[in-house]
């Protein structure tokens, strides 16, 4: 008796969703995000000025590029946009704190 080898859909179409998610995890633009300069810590968008330059002017947070998120709390990013490396198709964000 021969053995047909069946080619399952749910294969092809996960690692499609791998390639959806890698690259929207390498976007063009590093994530910014309000934050606490003193403790890192994550704050609502209202905290922060709007003029979206980041210098904290007038309220109490100042926006940070890149890095993640643990705990409530950044790590790995910049408060510098210009520090942080968005990558692009297959780049990877890097950046000092």
């Amino acid at each position: 008796m021969v053995r047909r080898r069946l080619r399952s859909s749910t294969v092809v179409l996960g690692g499609m969703g791998v390639l959806a998610a890698t690259l929207t995890a390498c976007g063009s633009e590093p994530d910014e995000r309000c934050v606490d300069p003193v403790t890192y810590e994550v704050l609502p968008d209202y905290e922060c000025d709007g003029d979206g330059d980041g210098d904290g002017s007038g309220s109490s947070g100042r926006y940070y590029y890149g890095g993640r998120v643990s705990g409530g709390r950044v790590d790995g990013g910049s408060f510098d946009r210009t520090a942080v490396d968005s990558g692009g198709f297959g780049g990877s964000s890097s950046g000092g704190g």
